[in-house]
């Protein structure tokens, strides 16, 4: 004998766990489904930017890039492009300013400064003598010169942001510089012009 009105019962039970399910996977979709690339994960820490941001590779002059070096002269165009037919850019007007070669293509090298603008020189008017800016993204400290490569070593100078000068080698942490008359040592991580934890010279 059949009862009147289970098989409804049972329909509306099976609808009812399938909404509920539904509500499952959508609460769980909204908390681990896939988040847009600018989506801020807490925890998550940003690269520095003065950190390279990918390891180097060889170019097509058998050279690292990227790469620092410097200017050669005074009076630097930098080109829209690699070639002298494209328009200048902007000018440079101090012999010795480091950048950083970030693409080569023929006789030009692409560069970028330490504020970030890019550009092509032709490769003649590079220097492969490094050199360095003491903390050009800082306005209010001053950066100080040691006599021996510690913190507590005697103080030489200090060193205001965007002093220009020559640097001789790095140990990965500390960096032997002459810059504004003086030679003594600076915190690697205070200079735009050598990167992080890189070694070279003595």
């Amino acid at each position: 004998m059949s009862v009147p009105g289970t098989k409804t019962g049972r329909v509306g039970q099976a609808l009812l766990a399938l909404a509920s399910l539904g509500v499952l996977l959508l609460t769980a979709w909204a908390i681990m489904g896939p988040r847009s690339p600018d989506t801020v994960v807490p925890g998550a820490v940003a690269a520095s930017p003065q950190e390279p941001q990918s390891t180097s590779k060889i170019g097509p002059s058998g050279l690292p890039v990227p790469r620092f070096v410097s200017l050669k002269n005074d009076n630097t165009n930098v080109r829209r492009g690699p070639s002298s037919d494209h328009g200048v850019l902007y000018v440079y007007q101090r012999k010795g300013t480091p950048v950083e070669i970030v693409a080569e293509f023929e006789h030009w090298r692409r560069i970028r400064d330490s504020a970030g603008a890019e550009g092509w020189v032709y490769k003649s008017l590079l220097s492969g003598t490094r050199t360095i800016l003491i903390a050009p993204w800082k306005t209010d400290i001053v950066v100080e010169l040691r006599r021996r490569p510690q913190a507590t070593a005697a103080l030489v100078a200090r060193l205001e942001p965007g002093v220009q000068g020559e640097v001789e080698s790095c140990n990965g942490v500390w960096c032997a510089i002459s810059a504004g008359g003086y030679d003594g040592f600076v915190s690697q991580n205070m200079l735009f012009g050598v990167y992080p934890g890189e070694t070279f010279g003595d």
